[in-house]
């Protein structure tokens, strides 16, 4: 399989896995993948990260900016043949050692189709506990020796972004996208636009408010996300400082799961959930179409009536 990565900055390249991004990030002799892409990607991540760095040599290790099934579907396999360390951050470990699903997707933000089909998406966790380690505390990242590690929660409790302080290189996993990641035409076209993190995903929308904050804070000059294309330079960071400025209004929705109160999770997973709007507003829906029915047969049958003599 031939596939040429694409470099975004010194020695970091990128790799879609059909709606998603890996990173391959090579350090003197050695390289680090970051995330782990859709599942059934095993062998092209190998491909490119083979393209990146010269030769079949493993990662040092794999570092996962959250969990979601998007981040890891190819790495159970990548770990068969590989048996590297994964390094995340500790809120993240239920889902990586099969204590707990993720909370629940909410179809009903974003307005758009892949939001819409987000009921589908697997949230159950992997198993990945012989290889899992903890990000250090002190903020350093294995493997990484110039980059390190920044908390951004909101679109999971665990999710982290990476910075290089020398360039400014920040890969902002789903911190926030740089495509409409709800709407199914823009992930199809991959349309360039700067948004908070996937919507149907996200359950804590002032922590992910806050994140946005601190990441346009960095001023970086090369902006990673896990969706979308990489951006670069003075028009995205006026973006950047837009979306930062503007975040409730352009991207917190008025209605949903989490829109109002966030989901609650630990270090065991999942402590408590807001009530799910679906069924209410379902049944809302059914009553609208009923009620519109029921009127439009009215209306045919008194217009079918005889007329008097």
């Amino acid at each position: 399989m031939s596939i040429t990565p694409r470099e975004v900055a010194e020695d970091v390249f990128f790799h879609r896995t059909l709606i998603v991004n890996v990173f391959i990030v090579r350090t003197g002799s050695s390289w680090v993948l970051i995330d782990a892409g859709m599942g059934g990607y095993a062998r092209s991540i190998r491909a490119a990260a083979r393209a990146a760095t010269g030769n079949d040599a493993p990662p040092s290790c794999v570092v996962l900016t959250h969990g979601h099934f998007d981040h890891i579907g190819s790495l159970e396999e990548l770990l068969d043949e590989w048996n590297c360390p994964v390094y995340a951050h500790r809120l993240e470990r239920p889902y990586l050692t099969g204590r707990s699903p993720y909370p629940p997707p909410d179809p009903l933000v974003g307005r758009g189709s892949m939001a819409l089909l987000s009921r589908l998406y697997p949230r159950a966790p992997i198993d990945i506990s012989t290889h899992l380690e903890l990000l250090p505390e002190t903020a350093t990242v294995p493997g990484l020796l110039d980059w390190r590690w920044i908390h951004t929660p909101g679109h999971t409790a665990g999710h982290v972004s990476l910075f290089r302080e020398g360039d400014r290189t920040l890969i902002a996993g789903d911190a926030l996208t740089t495509t409409k990641q709800e709407s199914l035409m823009a992930v199809a076209t991959q349309r360039r636009e700067l948004h908070g993190p996937p919507a149907y995903f996200t359950q804590d929308w002032d922590a992910a408010a806050a994140s946005v904050n601190k990441l346009a804070a960095l001023n970086p000059e090369v902006l990673a996300a896990g969706h979308g294309h990489p951006l670069r330079g003075g028009m995205m960071r006026e973006q950047l400082r837009a979306l930062s400025a503007e975040f409730e209004r352009r991207e917190v929705p008025s209605m949903g799961r989490y829109s109002g109160h966030p989901a609650v999770t630990d270090e065991q997973g999942i402590v408590s959930l807001p009530p799910d709007p679906l069924p209410k507003v379902m049944a809302g829906v059914i009553l609208a179409a009923g009620l519109s029915y029921a009127i439009t047969r009215s209306r045919r049958g008194r217009g079918r009536q005889p007329a008097r003599p």
